[in-house]
């Protein structure tokens, strides 16, 4: 590897990224935010609580995906790559 450094802050960005979506999604939308989201209702369940009991949950599964994906560029564009 040619920047060990630059794939490291590389790979720090895209984590930070990760973790600033879940914290405000997890923490804000589902309990800093729940009462105005409550206001607003989605299949019968009011948003606020939708996002503490399941919004979380699948906005942190999509990360695991984008993570994986966003890795998989990186490591290619520093040929790292292990295929």
């Amino acid at each position: 590897m040619k920047n060990p450094q630059g794939y490291w802050m590389a790979n720090l960005k895209i984590l930070l990224g990760c973790l600033v979506v879940w914290f405000v999604v997890s923490f804000g939308f589902g309990i800093i935010l729940a009462e105005p989201l409550n206001a607003i209702s989605i299949g019968g369940y009011q948003l606020g609580f939708w996002f503490a009991q399941q919004g979380s949950i699948y906005i942190f599964l999509v990360l695991i995906f984008f993570y994986v994906w966003r890795m998989n560029k990186l490591d290619r564009e520093f040929d790292v790559h292990e295929d």
